[in-house]
């Protein structure tokens, strides 16, 4: 087995993709990003028709990893890590939240008024959520 040395610049970059890696796993809504990135990528014209938005997710306890944008607005659409500035709705929320929700046990309004589910931008594209996310899976 051979080692070798890593200039400080590479140290970095390396802990900065290593704590990337292990918080991405350790975020249970991952998979659910995943999901609408597979589906935007195999009927994403279909759901651009039905969101004619761009969505911003921020997962509150994921830190920067817990951000993804979903365009549904441009094009096929598309859905990436990362944020956009412009999106036309951005929802904050904690992960085990957002999990809750998808899996039908947190209702999205009551979440909403209970502080758990924050919604900047235009909050009648929130509610075309649950129609395109159950068109995703």
């Amino acid at each position: 087995l051979k080692s070798f040395r890593l200039v400080p610049e590479q140290e970095a970059t390396c802990c900065s993709l290593a704590v990337a890696l292990s918080l991405q796993r350790s975020m249970k809504s991952q998979a659910l990003f995943d999901a609408m990135k597979s589906a935007v990528e195999k009927k994403g014209a279909d759901l651009v028709k039905m969101g004619g938005a761009v969505f911003q997710f921020i997962i509150s306890d994921a830190g920067p990893e817990g951000k993804f944008t979903l365009d549904l607005k441009n094009g096929n659409g598309a859905a990436c890590t990362g944020e956009d500035p412009k999106a036309d709705c951005t929802i904050t929320i904690a992960d085990a939240d957002m999990v809750a929700m998808a899996e039908g046990k947190l209702d999205g309004m009551q979440a909403f008024m209970g502080g758990k589910l924050k919604i900047k931008g235009n909050m009648m594209l929130a509610q075309k959520l649950g129609g395109i996310l159950e068109a995703a899976k």
